[in-house]
């Protein structure tokens, strides 16, 4: 019985979509894996401005997502793996969330009666 040697190489993202209630990565090899959004809480919960920018991690090993300070390795995807983040590390990125929302405001509200003296 004769073996060849396999040319094995890695699944790597190219394009990245987010839809209502999904995630769709197109790969380099032609297929495009579709995930729910619930698996993973930091887009699920991020705005759509914040989701759309992305960018992939070495040739597409990866995605990161930095203002929801999100990574997803594409190993992962293939695998079907949702996001193994800790219940209380997700509940500290939701409150510096809070956080800085607020200071938003604040700096708004005092900007806006600034503008008005």
């Amino acid at each position: 019985m004769s073996s060849s040697a396999i040319d094995v190489r890695p699944a790597l993202a190219q394009r990245v979509e987010i839809a209502k209630d999904a995630l769709i990565v197109d790969l380099t090899d032609g297929r495009s894996l579709t995930v729910p959004l619930a698996w993973y809480p930091r887009l699920a919960l991020g705005t759509t401005a914040e989701r759309t920018k992305w960018r992939l991690i070495g040739r597409g090993e990866g995605i990161h997502w930095p203002d929801l300070d999100e990574d997803i390795s594409t190993e992962g995807l293939l695998a079907g793996r949702p996001s193994g983040e800790a219940r209380s590390s997700l509940q500290k990125w939701l409150h510096s969330r809070e956080e800085l929302a607020n200071k938003r405001m604040q700096r708004t509200a005092h900007g806006k009666t600034k503008r008005r003296r």
